[in-house]
């Protein structure tokens, strides 16, 4: 099926309003999220590289004397794409990485049904950007946008559901506990029928749902599933998919993996960046365990624990001394799975990457990593921001602009909003803090007077003051609640337009799934995105059609 052609109202999509607010300026943002955006100097000592377009030149130096297997790493990416229908820049960009002077731009995220929330776009685009500017600034070298497929992870109730036009879309599987990467697809049937009734026949939806039925019904596992959807939405830009659960990539991790079971070495590196984070003033966010591995077994993925003499793996009956662990490890590395502290280090390993893109979350744990990185041997990469943005559609941005709200007042307390709308819209005053003064300021004369004429009136006098301030207040919300009523329609837009912008009270790209803007936009909501998206802008990114 051919795509639908570049719908006419691309021209208008990329000639939006377009709006950078200063990260300290959104609320949603955590804390460390803001003060690594900003280059917060409190948070210098945990990363290697600053992230700038000229850190790449030292950054490309040092990963360049990284031992990286390519041979291994081209083999597995070619063996993963055979069948599928490759993008002639996907080809390219697998046999570059065979090249000495190619490097990776990476990012990563779980499986996600229907590739989840936006921000899953939001991070793939700013990847592909970056590799595309890095080409610009460093010719004599390649660089080529990866996106690792979290498929190992088995937390499936992260990865099972999908936000379309406020409906959630959930796929219902009863195996679950094992890596979502290897469950069957058989089960997705009904979710995809759900999905085509939400759809409906226009070209757009048509066409998005033969993509997203044939990626998913063509293959029996979802990690393949996974791989060429991402590969028939994103193979045009180069991106290239890969899945880590490779045996021949396990067999490279077998020295970390040693230690980490022998030697239990992570879980004190990362308790001690952690209370310097404290110290600094930021909290920990990933949980070192002593062993952060899991054993992957059919329809499973448990945690391995030393208990005394043996290594046990919870929730099972299997039990190994350390020379039958050592000999597991030897012959099967593919079933030992790394958690979120070791993933890193083993991304790292595998591929010739020189940052990753992630949101402030991610962020947050790879800074308590680099310690980890250097106590490896292996070169920590440049920690990318991706972009957050907030669509506006042109429905929307209408009634902001006949309710007189601006792109930064979206981001206010939805209440105060409404206090302010109502105080700004109102014919009369509704503040009573001047008489609240006036008030203050008679029972502080009454006070004077009653302490000169008998000092135990004073407490009386206070005691009624405090009284009438509270009758005043009082009387302040019924007058702004009368007020309410006369503007009741736009009171009631805002929290409309605030809940459709904000999902209970969330962010956007949070929530929502891209399939809300690619019924309207079609081929051109990727093309957007590719034009808006700046990997080194300095705010969070709101877009008005």
């Amino acid at each position: 099926m051919i795509a639908p052609q570049k719908n006419a109202i691309l021209t208008t999509i990329l000639d939006m309003d377009v709006t950078i607010l200063p990260y300290p300026t959104v609320p949603q943002l955590a804390s460390k999220d803001v003060a690594y955006a900003t280059q917060n100097p409190a948070l210098r000592p945990f990363y290697q590289y600053s992230p700038t377009l000229d850190a790449f030149k030292q950054t490309i130096e040092d990963k360049s004397g990284s031992a990286i297997n390519r041979e291994i790493l081209v083999a597995a990416l070619r063996t993963q794409y055979q069948g599928l229908n490759i993008h002639s820049n996907v080809n390219l960009n697998i046999e570059l990485l065979a090249s000495p002077n190619t490097f990776a731009i990476v990012t990563a995220h779980q499986p996600s049904l229907f590739t989840g929330p936006l921000f899953y776009w939001y991070k793939i685009f700013t990847a592909i950007n970056l590799a595309e500017e890095l080409r610009m600034t460093y010719p004599d070298y390649s660089f080529v946008p990866v996106l690792v497929n979290g498929a190992e992870d088995h937390d499936f109730d992260e990865i099972n559901h999908a936000n379309l036009f406020g409906k959630t879309l959930r796929w219902e599987h009863d195996a679950v506990g094992g890596s979502c990467g290897d469950m069957s697809t058989a089960t997705l049937a009904q979710v995809l029928e759900q999905l085509k009734e939400v759809l409906g026949e226009s070209e757009n939806g048509s066409f998005i749902y033969q993509q997203i039925e044939s990626a998913y019904t063509g293959h029996e596992l979802y990690a393949d599933a996974t791989i060429d959807l991402v590969n028939r939405l994103f193979g045009k830009y180069g991106l290239v998919a890969l899945n880590m659960n490779i045996p021949a990539f396990k067999r490279l991790f077998i020295p970390i993996m040693r230690e980490e079971l022998f030697q239990q070495s992570s879980q004190a590196l990362i308790s001690v960046a952690q209370e310097a984070l404290t110290a600094a003033g930021f909290s920990g966010q990933a949980h070192a365990r002593d062993i952060n591995l899991f054993y992957l077994q059919p329809n499973r993925r448990d945690r391995i624990v030393r208990d005394g003499d043996f290594f046990s793996v919870l929730n099972t009956d299997l039990r190994f001394t350390p020379a039958e662990m050592e000999a597991e490890l030897e012959a099967h590395p593919e079933k030992f799975s790394p958690n979120v502290v070791l993933r890193p280090l083993f991304q790292e390993l595998i591929l010739p990457n020189l940052a990753y893109v992630g949101g402030g979350g991610e962020i947050a744990y790879w800074l308590e990593r680099k310690s980890q990185f250097a106590h490896f041997g292996i070169n920590f990469p440049v920690l990318i921001r991706r972009n957050s943005l907030l669509w506006i559609d042109k429905a929307t941005s209408g009634r902001m602009e006949k309710l007189g709200l601006r792109v930064q007042d979206l981001f206010i307390d939805t209440e105060f909003l409404i206090k302010q709308y109502v105080a700004l819209n109102s014919e009369g005053e509704l503040s009573l803090q001047s008489e609240m003064a006036q008030l203050k300021t008679l029972f502080e004369q009454v006070r004077i007077k009653a302490l000169s004429v008998d000092p135990t009136l004073e407490k009386a006098v206070l005691a009624e003051a405090v009284k009438q301030e509270k009758v005043l207040e009082q009387l302040e919300g019924r007058l702004v609640r009368a007020e309410k009523q006369k503007h009741e329609t736009g009171i009631n837009q805002i929290r409309s337009l605030k809940e459709k912008l904000f999902p209970g009270n969330g962010l956007q790209e949070r929530t929502d799934n891209f399939l809300n803007f690619y019924m309207k936009y079609g081929e051109g909501f990727g093309e957007a995105l590719k034009e808006v998206i700046d990997p080194f802008v300095e705010g969070f990114v709101v877009v008005r059609d």
